[in-house]
């Protein structure tokens, strides 16, 4: 009996929407596993290509930095590597009410709730950003060579990151590996600018340590643009908020009148102050870069208070492995008071 209920169930989420795309996201997952190689079987073949060589090197170290000197939790991820046959691992569709800051979200299995949605699908990503359009949402939608299953499954390296330079390639598994060691449900915000700040901080002591001023520098100044841009678009949610707040719910019309003269004021800022100070942005980056709700809450996904983590790095002496630590021990904390 539990076997055709089952069966039944399965049926019937396959002919879901979500069912279908967690059916692909499953097929797309079990091919990439399909593919791995071992990174020292690689490493060790003198076949293999001397730039693929020299970048598994660099991401085995990585792995070893990331264990050892800031204890996170690897597990088996990074350990092999697979080759796709595309350049872009998934696409990434975010999408945002217009007249109000708040996302539209997304609801999985395990993990809960996302305000974006990964598509192996790429027609799909685009279908579903034109629907949202459609319906009346600001929509962005973006390319992310690099995901987690967060230690569910054996992460492998896939070829569209290993493409990175040296600081994004070991930025992005630090980045991955804080997502193995430590992941709050429902919190999308805290984890990836966690993450974020644990990469970036994280590669700046990767490359001290291997002597390297180079890419030490570009990684310093990588998260110098980081947290100016983190405050920028802190700075632009919260006269948002504002104007929002300055208006009743019912005035749609003019709130997203309003809204959009506060992104006017934000582009001359992005282009007369903010783009001169970046150290690693494309020249016109800046004059180009779309301003809507679905950028802005996408962008702070990732850069929220950088300036409250970094806080606590220096707090710590900027002892990295201390500081991570500290903001684990501190949200369990938050959150244990919470659910009192």
């Amino acid at each position: 009996m539990s076997g055709v209920l089952a069966a039944g169930l399965s049926i019937g989420l396959a002919l879901t929407p979500m069912g279908c795309y967690l059916s692909r996201a499953a097929i797309e997952e079990a091919r990439i596993l399909s593919r791995r190689t071992a990174i020292t079987t690689l490493v060790a073949d003198s076949t293999t290509d001397p730039a693929l060589r020299d970048k598994l090197r660099l991401v085995q170290e990585a792995r070893r930095f990331a264990v050892d000197s800031l204890a996170l939790t690897a597990g088996k991820s990074f350990t092999a590597f697979s080759r796709l046959d595309r350049d872009t691992l998934v696409l990434v569709v975010s999408a945002a009410y217009r007249d109000r800051l708040a996302p539209k979200t997304w609801w999985f299995p395990v993990v809960g709730r996302f305000p974006y949605k990964g598509f192996f699908d790429f027609p799909g990503a685009l279908r579903t950003a034109e629907s949202l359009r459609n319906d009346g949402f600001d929509v962005t939608v973006g390319p992310s060579s690099a995901f987690s299953t967060l230690g569910w499954f054996n992460d492998p390296l896939v070829s569209t990151t290993v493409k990175a330079d040296s600081v994004t390639l070991v930025n992005t598994v630090l980045h991955e590996l804080l997502h193995n060691t430590f992941f709050a449900k429902g919190q999308v915000s805290f984890n990836e600018s966690f993450a974020t700040f644990v990469g970036a901080r994280g590669v700046e002591h990767f490359f001290r340590a291997r002597g390297d001023s180079v890419l030490l520098r570009r990684a310093e100044d990588e998260w110098h643009d980081d947290l100016l841009l983190g405050a920028f678009w802190e700075r632009t949610s919260n006269e948002i908020d504002r104007v929002f707040a300055a208006l009743p719910d019912s005035a749609s019309t003019e709130r997203i009148a309003a809204r959009d003269t506060v992104y006017a004021r934000a582009r001359t800022r992005l282009v007369d102050s903010i783009g001169p100070q970046l150290r690693t942005y494309p020249e016109g980056w800046v004059q180009k870069v779309t301003l809507n709700n679905a950028v802005l809450l996408s962008r702070r996904v990732y850069a929220e208070r950088l300036d409250r983590f970094d806080s606590v790095y220096v707090a710590e002496g900027r002892d990295l492995k201390r500081a991570i630590q500290r903001i684990i021990a501190t949200h369990k904390d938050s959150v244990s008071r919470n659910d009192r």
